[in-house]
């Protein structure tokens, strides 16, 4: 059926097959070097790289100092190893399927300011983590999750204020009656809106998109260049009526709060483990002085637990996913302009409509479009 191939035709659904099957190599190569890479600066790098900051007279005794100096290793040395499929995944394989618009160098630029603004975020969450550990002791992880919510909170209403302009233009949108169906859409929702925005997304690549942003006095209305010159406005605002259905549902809050159980399960596991490594072969633990040289170990189990989590995550994912989409089209009643925008989101993004399950299952926080083209076929039938 059309809608099961998102309107595609054979090229054009075989390329998106072809770029959706290099992408998943692409990740699963790049979490097989994170497992990797983290497990050997655990068991063979940590203590050699410990041992020789500690010959620095002003690191030996300030094990914060020394800390953050043996994270800043970790992480760069890491950035040197995963930087050549860093560059194949974001800048060689999206231009070979035609979806960036950036230069090499422009590409290297945006490259580094994410690392380094991830760098600086991620010290200051590991060196808060072992502050509670040497302070606080066998109950670390529970004030960690607390704190981690709180950072979520936080980062959240800074987001579209202070991290997206780092990386895209973003201005007031100056058209009235788009507006004016969007205000409209959020009337009666409890949805405060503190204003529509044009982010430049085409100086980076030809792929749409749109996004209710920020928390509080912060949220705001984020519609890509790309998707305000190639779509309709019936189907902008069928998309942004889904945005608006994440908010009615309270999917923010909801995800936000499964994440501090997340978070409390991930840092009670990293505890145990620790425990067992520090103490073992008889030894006991103690917090106050946990070593420096365990920092690549509780990266690595973090990221473990990341990844064991992701499936559970993307499952409720794609759940609020699905109940976004209804909400949009039972409050729109914008069938069509649903499935078109779909359908051009598929072609210009080059999403593959009908991707294997176990894809779906491990990876995907959305609905497969052919899934969501044909929830939005049965809302019609039933709408008749």
């Amino acid at each position: 059926m059309a809608s099961g191939a998102a309107g595609m035709t054979g090229g054009e659904l075989a390329e998106a097959k072809r770029y959706g099957r290099l992408e998943l190599v692409c990740t699963l190569v790049d979490k097989a070097i994170d497992v990797v890479y983290l497990a050997v600066a655990a068991l063979l790098l940590a203590r050699p790289l410990d041992a020789w900051l500690q010959s620095y007279p002003l690191l030996e005794e300030n094990w914060s100092l020394r800390l953050a100096a043996l994270f800043l290793i970790v992480t760069g040395l890491h950035v040197v190893v995963s930087f050549s499929l860093s560059f194949y995944s974001g800048h060689v394989l999206e231009h070979k399927f035609q979806l960036s618009t950036q230069t090499f160098g422009r590409w290297l630029w945006r490259y580094a300011k994410r690392n380094l603004l991830s760098t600086a975020l991620s010290l200051c969450v590991i060196l808060g983590l072992y502050w509670m550990i040497w302070t606080l002791g066998g109950w670390w992880w529970l004030a960690a999750a607390g704190a981690f919510f709180v950072v979520s909170v936080v980062l959240g209403q800074l987001a579209p204020v202070l991290i997206l302009p780092l990386f895209y233009r973003i201005e007031k949108l100056d058209a009235p009656e788009l507006t004016e169906r969007i205000s409209r859409l959020a009337e009666g929702t409890g949805l405060s809106i503190e204003g529509v925005y044009r982010m430049d997304l085409s100086e980076e690549t030809v792929k749409a998109n749109a996004m209710l942003a920020g928390m509080g006095h912060t949220r705001r209305v984020l519609l890509g260049d790309t998707l305000l010159d190639g779509f309709q406005p019936d189907e902008i605002e069928v998309i942004f009526a889904h945005e608006i259905g994440h908010h009615v549902f309270s999917h923010i809050w909801k995800i936000m709060v499964a994440g501090l159980f997340y978070s409390a399960a991930g840092f009670l596991v990293c505890d145990r483990l620790l425990v067992a490594w520090v103490s073992r072969g008889g030894g006991t633990i103690d917090y106050t002085r946990l070593p420096v040289d365990t920092l690549p170990l509780m990266l690595l189990i973090l990221t473990l637990m990341a990844m064991l989590f992701e499936p559970i995550q993307n499952a409720v994912s794609r759940y609020f996913e699905r109940q976004a989409d209804r909400y949009a089209l039972e409050r729109t009643g914008l069938n069509d302009a649903y499935r078109s925008a779909f359908r051009k989101l598929a072609k210009l993004n080059k999403d593959d409509p009908t991707p294997h399950w176990l894809d779906v299952l491990l990876f995907h926080s959305h609905p497969p479009v052919a899934q969501r083209l044909a929830m939005a076929e049965e809302v019609g039938k039933s709408e008749e």
